[in-house]
């Protein structure tokens, strides 16, 4: 059923959509997480919440989805390396709904909805966190 499968299938297909831009790898290189390794090298990306709303019309199934992802800089220009994440992260996903696979469902729509970027609590970074929006249909 929809609500099984299509989290871990959407997470799957913006992670390969991901990885595949280089946009994206030349800031974070491979480091896209689900949970960063403990010595994780900065900056990376990693997935935060996936959840979803019901969304169903006479004739399909489907899902909106809130999905965001936290970007992790240390760098000295933290904050910018921050946002430049942030931008590569939207060319990469905004309204590129062919780039991204998502098996056993159709990705009617993807869209970029908003950032933020805090200094983290021990003020040795910054993290972004980015809220984007997916319209999924049931394929099956």
């Amino acid at each position: 059923s929809m609500a099984d499968g299509f989290a871990l299938s959407l997470q799957k297909g913006l992670r390969a959509a991901l990885a595949a831009n280089s946009g994206v790898t030349n800031i974070v290189s491979s480091r896209i997480y689900d949970e960063p390794p403990q010595n994780a090298t900065f900056p990376y990306l990693r997935f935060g919440e996936i959840s979803p709303a019901a969304f169903d019309t006479d004739t399909i199934e489907g899902s909106l989805v809130a999905v965001t992802f936290e970007a992790h800089s240390r760098s000295p220009s933290g904050r910018v390396e921050a946002v430049q994440i942030v931008e590569a992260v939207k060319d990469a996903l905004h309204r590129q709904e062919s780039s991204v696979t998502v098996t056993g469902f159709n990705l009617v729509e993807l869209i970029f909805e908003t950032f933020s970027v805090t200094r983290d609590g021990e003020g040795r970074g910054y993290t972004a966190v980015i809220v984007l929006q997916a319209m999924l249909e049931d394929t099956a």
